[in-house]
């Protein structure tokens, strides 16, 4: 896919919407996970995941990336919602130590399973 395991994740988020992938199509969305994995993790502090302030600050720079590309607004909110679960859980393995970025293969070898 010639994703990175963080991209992969987000991808995943987007590409549950199915008007998303028809009216985007694969490259697009790679694109949006790319930028919104660099984004997130620039953003991403030690405390984001609970205080709202800077959380809502994730949430508008999200939709502001998925309004450039684009993406259909008949699910954007709930993209946003998984965006920013995607985002909680991947902030909480980068706080482990995880290296960034993680060593790339051009492929990614697993995928972070989507929030309940």
């Amino acid at each position: 896919m010639g994703l990175n395991d963080d991209e992969v994740a987000f991808y995943d988020a987007l590409a549950a919407n199915a008007s998303a992938v028809r009216e985007l199509g694969d490259e697009t969305l790679k694109k949006i996970a790319q930028e919104l994995a660099d984004k997130v993790r620039q953003s991403a502090t030690i405390d984001w995941a609970v205080r709202s302030t800077v959380r809502d600050a994730m949430k508008v720079m999200v939709k502001r990336l998925l309004r450039k590309y684009k993406y259909p607004p008949d699910q954007q909110a709930a993209a946003v919602e998984l965006v920013i679960q995607q985002a909680e859980v991947l902030s909480a393995e980068w706080a482990e130590g995880r290296a960034w970025p993680p060593p790339s293969s051009g492929t990614a070898t697993r995928s972070y399973p989507l929030p309940c």
